[in-house]
């Protein structure tokens, strides 16, 4: 039992670091690269080649990393007319039922990713823009982020059998403490 905690608190301490630690100044990154385009094109009448494709480029970084992130704190969307309401051994009980959702999505993200990845890195593919950036290393992102999401999943399903079993959300609760720690 405690490698399996020490096993998921390390997948939430690497989320938690990835998201605060990195991606998060992506978007000051972005915002740099945006101001840099506005003052080219409207101050100096020359607009750049790059900036734009590389802010997006560097949001969809920031997207695909991000997701580990979002599950650990909670901040995906959703709709919670009901689900606010329930007890916490049925909001776990609920997780746990739709789970198999995510799972399935996961999957088929992370397999469909590595494909299109792999083909992506075995051409070395670029943009085909005037510019023409390789688009590869963003491609590798998609199942690396996909990977990160699905093993945060996990951590969350294991959290909800916990709650579920504990008949309170104590389990979870003690978990996400002792990841705040580390």
């Amino acid at each position: 039992m405690r490698y399996l905690n020490g096993l998921l608190s390390g997948i939430t301490w690497l989320n938690e670091r990835l998201g605060r630690w990195f991606v998060a100044y992506l978007v000051f990154v972005m915002f740099f690269l945006l101001l840099i385009e506005v003052v080219a094109r409207y101050v100096l009448a020359a607009p750049t080649i790059w900036a734009t494709e590389l802010t997006q480029m560097i949001f969809g970084a920031y997207i695909m990393l991000s997701g580990g992130y979002l599950l650990v704190h909670r901040r995906h969307v959703s709709v919670d007319i009901f689900y606010s309401r329930f007890s916490p051994r049925t909001r776990a009980a609920t997780d746990i039922a739709t789970s198999v959702f995510f799972f399935i999505f996961m999957l088929v993200l992370l397999k469909e990713g590595w494909t299109m990845a792999e083909e992506a890195i075995s051409t070395l593919e670029t943009s085909h823009s005037a510019w023409n950036p390789p688009i590869w290393p963003l491609k590798l992102l998609i199942p690396i982020g996909a990977l990160l999401l699905l093993l945060q999943g996990i951590v969350k399903l294991v959290q909800d059998v916990r709650t579920f079993f504990a008949g309170a959300p104590a389990a979870a609760e003690r978990l996400q403490a002792e990841e705040g720690e580390a």
